[in-house]
């Protein structure tokens, strides 16, 4: 397994394009709301990526089970739990989430954050879900430091969603990234204290909860070979930052702030 660790400079380099990431994210907020198709945003996306002098990184992303990814970002509503596929005829409504992973490539290297948004009014077990599930978001980065273990990450995020009945979904990970998107390690949320990769400063990794309102099991959709939905068909919530493994205390380069300066902030 290669680890790349980062130099302070391509650190730089990869806070520039997770900021994007966050920029692109804050664009939709704008026009996340009952109405909109999925495409809609996909499209306002693109356009905000390519006009800022960066490539979404999933356009196009190859897939082992079927045709390439067709969007610039993954929508996944419901009970999607990841890689949705923007499409035209589906429509936000009252009371939807939905979760919104993007990706940018700028200057040789890549961002990667997502967030879960509410579209109008949500039920309030739905709010306790992403409540959680982001809570144990910086739980896991708040592990994420040099001499620590990757178990350490993902037994932090399963703890912490498990007490609270909710499915922590296994077949889907984080991961390390850099000049590439997808690099080692990878970042599970599940595990055991002190067992797995050790982590070293500098390196750069995605963390990531995909947490289940129901149990854990997940399937892949036939029809576009991409979303990955609940098997009970509950919903899930996804968050995502990109940060940098440091001594006594990461640093996260991706940001929810231009979000939340919208959205508001779920956990209060």
């Amino acid at each position: 397994m290669k680890i790349f660790l980062k130099t302070e400079d391509e650190i730089e380099l990869m806070r520039r394009a997770n900021l994007l990431v966050g920029s692109t994210l804050g664009e939709l907020a704008k026009h996340i709301r009952p109405g909109i198709s999925t495409l809609e945003l996909d499209k306002i996306a693109d356009e905000f990526i390519r006009d800022h002098g960066a490539v979404p990184t999933f356009k196009n992303f190859p897939n082992p089970y079927g045709p390439p990814f067709p969007g610039s970002i993954c929508t996944s509503v419901n009970d999607v739990v990841v890689h949705g596929v923007p499409k035209a005829d589906e429509i936000l409504q009252e009371g939807d989430i939905i979760s919104v992973d993007c990706g940018t490539l700028l200057d040789g290297f890549n961002g990667d954050s997502a967030y879960t948004f509410c579209v109008g009014e949500v039920s309030d077990e739905v709010k306790h879900l992403l409540k959680t599930t982001k809570e144990s978001l910086y739980l896991a980065i708040g592990q994420a430091v040099a001499g620590k273990h990757i178990g350490d990450i993902g037994s932090t995020v399963q703890d912490y969603c498990e007490k609270e009945g909710y499915g922590i979904v296994r077949e889907l990970t984080g991961h390390g990234i850099g000049r590439e998107m997808h690099e080692e390690p990878c970042v599970p949320n599940y595990g055991r204290r002190g067992n797995g990769t050790t982590l070293k400063a500098n390196m750069c990794i995605a963390i990531e909860p995909m947490i289940t309102l129901g149990n854990r099991a997940v399937y892949l959709d036939s029809a576009d070979k991409w979303s990955i939905r609940t098997r009970d068909g509950k919903v899930a919530a996804h968050y995502e930052h990109t940060i940098a493994v440091r001594r006594g205390q990461s640093e996260i380069l991706s940001s929810f702030e231009e979000v939340e300066s919208i959205v508001g902030n779920i956990i209060q």
